[in-house]
């Protein structure tokens, strides 16, 4: 009988993310942001300003730790909080000029590591698995109440 971890989906996809992530994470450290940071800035890289709440459900955090983080970053001058045009009492985050500078050498690395990381693995087999996963992703995200 295998273990139940070896088949469990969950675990494996943590796993496989770890692996990845443990590679790139000194890169990350070396350019003086946390995890938590990066992902904030790499999300925001190529999107409008986001809410914070629909920020934190991207970056994997909870809404009271991205908020201390974006303080911090706001202090840095790397992102800025904007009056949500639809709802004055909201904010939206955006990378500011300083932000996008301080990510872009990094996003490109990102960009290698992963295709180093996975040069074993086949393109059309690697965009199946993005499909997938993005499909896991949306039915998780349609569950989630709006922020």
């Amino acid at each position: 009988m295998r273990p139940f971890l070896d088949d469990h989906l969950v675990y494996l996809l943590a796993r496989a993310s770890h692996a990845l992530w443990r590679g790139f994470e000194p890169r990350v450290r070396d350019a003086g942001l946390s995890s938590l940071e990066w992902r904030v800035m790499a999300v925001l890289a190529d999107r409008e300003p986001l809410p914070v709440g629909t920020l934190a459900r991207e970056v994997l955090a909870k809404q009271p730790t991205l908020t201390k983080a974006l303080d911090r970053m706001a202090q840095q001058g790397w992102i800025e909080r904007r009056t949500d045009p639809d709802d004055a009492r909201r904010a939206r985050v955006a990378l500011t000029r300083a932000g996008r500078e301080r990510v872009a050498p990094l996003l490109a690395a990102a960009a290698a590591h992963e295709a180093r990381q996975l040069a074993g693995v086949p393109a059309a087999e690697r965009k199946r698995l993005q499909r997938q996963l993005r499909a896991i992703i949306d039915r998780f995200d349609a569950d989630e109440p709006p922020s």
